[in-house]
């Protein structure tokens, strides 16, 4: 007896074994963000970010003509090296690695949204680069009430980091109390932009990461958010 083969319909495709886990990963990710943020408004996660992806972005951030950063943004913008000391170099979707990356970061835009009714609307990321003795002195990434930047997210990209080599970001809580972070590879910390004032102590090696935020739609007749 001669049976039949199943038709398939064309959008129906089997997911391998290895992309599944993948994407429970990402959702379980996805699910302890919004949580963390929910409950304590920022969020810790080592290893969070994919392994290829992070490799990617670090090659790439070594391979960046970076230059000086400032403070301020527009007409205050300024370089002050006894402030921050660092350079940076903004993300577009030229590389391959920085496509992947903005396209990532959309997810990840979309399901907190999604899951917190944030509002986030636009975003912008850059590379950063710490050299040895590099540090960023104690700030805020959004005055209360401008209604700019929602969420800050740091992702970190040094793949032999240790203790020793110091550079950690240190967040500032409401209590008087702080949290550190240690600059180890793919970690990826998430925090809400306005309550949260944070530094990056001076590093003893050379150390790379990308400083992103996530922004509400504050565009108006003539002018377009973000400005550069």
């Amino acid at each position: 007896m001669i049976i039949a083969a199943l038709a398939i319909p064309p959008s129906f495709r089997v997911i391998p074994p290895i992309e599944a886990l993948q994407l429970n990963k990402q959702q379980t990710l996805l699910d302890d963000i919004a949580m963390q943020l929910r409950v304590q408004g920022y969020s810790i996660n080592a290893e969070s970010v994919p392994a290829s992806l992070a490799h990617a972005l670090y090659q790439q951030a070594k391979r960046e003509q970076l230059r000086p950063a400032g403070i301020g943004r527009q007409q205050s913008h300024a370089v002050d090296r006894s402030v921050r000391k660092d350079s940076i170099s903004w993300i577009t979707a030229e590389s391959a690695a920085g496509a992947e990356w903005l396209a990532w970061a959309d997810s990840l835009k979309v399901a907190l949204n999604r899951q917190l009714l944030l509002g986030l609307f636009s975003f912008e990321s850059h590379f950063a680069h710490y050299p040895p003795g590099g540090f960023y002195k104690k700030h805020v990434d959004a005055f209360k009430g401008e209604a700019n930047r929602v969420l800050s997210m740091v992702v970190y990209l040094n793949p032999q980091w240790r203790d020793e080599d110091g550079g950690e970001l240190v967040i500032y809580l409401e209590d008087g109390s702080s949290v550190k972070v240690a600059p180890r590879f793919a970690t990826l910390v998430t925090f809400l932009s306005e309550e949260f004032p944070h530094e990056v102590l001076p590093a003893k090696a050379d150390r790379y990461s990308i400083a992103c935020w996530f922004r509400m739609n504050s565009s108006h007749a003539g002018r377009v958010d973000p400005p550069r």
